[in-house]
């Protein structure tokens, strides 16, 4: 078993360094012969074709190699210059993510019509929170990358920058760079994940979702997982770990009791998170008393709506697809974890916007060190030498958003795989058993 420990440079589990032992990646004996399994007492055979017919039109399936390389070898690929992290180059981008946040409320304030519950001024302030939630979650995504040593040298520089930047965002800092790194660390595991660590079928609430799938339909199904997953997905993980390590068990980013996701000294980590926090609703107060609470609904927490929703749509992309398998302890290596990651064609300005986050993210798991403006040029040089193993879905976002939030209800394994099916897979398997 791989074991996690604290301290490594800038205090957190890194996801190729000294903090966590990698296992060697050599020759893997795996096997792309589906495997069938039971379902509720029935038979329910699942394999490439039936993976192929759901992905038809967009790709071919992924076809998993059964040899992977050696680490050394893929971060060799990579050019040397993109590990470097200039400070000036880092906070330029930042500057610019934090001017245009600042920027676009104030002239939307006095170009856009007064908040009114009329349909012309309703329209104008979703169109801005939807464009303002877009801008700010570029924000996000360079304190995403101070909590992973990707934004300078200097730990207490990068961790300053991160703290304040996702602290204004509402963001524990701290108790989210520790409960990413886990995620890094344990990348399509099936019981040790962090993050959209998915159902599976035989258990209580896979089963349960699978019957949801089958009394209202796929359609009502898939508009219930968005709004599970996009509204309400990051706060249920902040608050209560959904979609987390089952073998950790629930979590709060807030309140520090769960001792394998925040051990020893993070504790106090988590709670100097709750005082940026607590800064921030303070300052959210004080405005709300100075300008009126109807200011800072329409400029603060309508846009602070759609930055979650990019960020839980990303994860929720880059690890997710019917093909992208998790695995079990078996099969699982820190690598294979890693390529399991989907690239995705995010349309600008939106991919400039977040700093290439969704088009790059292969490379950010291989190596999560390497600054986001080196990224694309990491991603081509991965592309290139290991074409076999780089996963990238051309589908345009909406559609394979879509295609996720219907085809992907539960897991079931094959062999030390497990794959998503929903309910007409098991149906159709039943009247043939």
């Amino acid at each position: 078993m791989v074991e996690l420990e604290v301290g490594s440079a800038n205090g957190v589990v890194d996801n190729v360094e000294g903090s966590v032992t990698i296992p060697k990646v050599g020759v893997q004996g795996l096997s792309d012969k589906s495997v069938a399994t039971k379902l509720e007492s029935s038979k329910v055979p699942l394999g490439d074709a039936g993976r192929e017919a759901v992905l038809e039109g967009w790709r071919k399936p992924y076809n998993i190699p059964e040899e992977f390389p050696e680490m050394s070898a893929v971060l060799g690929c990579i050019p040397k210059h993109c590990f470097e992290k200039p400070l000036y180059k880092s906070m330029i981008y930042a500057l610019i993510s934090v001017f245009l946040t600042l920027a676009f409320p104030i002239i939307a304030w006095k170009v856009l019509p007064s908040p009114a519950l009329n349909l012309w001024s309703i329209l104008c302030w979703t169109m801005y929170a939807f464009w303002e939630g877009s801008i700010a979650t570029g924000c996000w995504v360079v304190a995403h990358e101070c909590g992973h040593n990707a934004f300078c040298e200097n730990k207490y520089i990068q961790d300053s920058v991160g703290f304040v930047l996702h602290s204004a965002l509402l963001v524990p800092y701290f108790s989210w760079q520790r409960s990413h790194a886990v995620h890094h660390s344990r990348t399509n595991h099936m019981s040790e994940g962090e993050t959209h660590v998915p159902q599976q079928a035989v258990d209580s609430s896979g089963g349960a979702s699978m019957a949801l799938y089958q009394w209202i339909g796929e359609d009502s199904f898939a508009v219930i997982n968005l709004i599970n997953h996009l509204v309400f997905g990051w706060p249920a993980y902040l608050l209560f770990g959904a979609t987390g390590s089952p073998k950790r068990g629930p979590s709060n980013h807030f309140v520090p009791t769960n001792d394998r996701l925040f051990p020893g000294n993070w504790k106090w980590k988590v709670l100097l998170s709750d005082v940026g926090i607590l800064c921030t609703i303070a300052a959210l107060v004080q405005w709300s008393r100075m300008y009126g609470s109807k200011q800072v609904l329409v400029l603060y927490m309508a846009p602070y709506l759609f930055v979650n929703m990019w960020l839980v749509l990303y994860t929720w992309l880059q690890h997710t697809d019917v093909d992208v398998p998790h695995f079990d302890e078996p099969e699982w290596t820190w690598l294979k974890g890693a390529f399991m990651t989907i690239d995705r064609p995010y349309p600008e300005p939106f991919d400039f916007l977040h700093h290439r986050i969704g088009s790059t993210h292969v490379a950010h798991h291989i190596c999560s060190r390497i600054p986001h403006y080196h990224a694309q040029e990491a991603t081509e040089a991965i592309k290139k030498n290991f074409p076999q193993f780089y996963l990238y879905d051309p589908t345009p976002i909406v559609p394979a958003l879509l295609r996720v939030a219907r085809k992907c209800v539960a897991t079931v394994p094959e062999g030390n795989r497990h794959y998503y099916t929903f309910p007409k897979d098991a149906s159709t398997a039943l009247k043939t058993e």
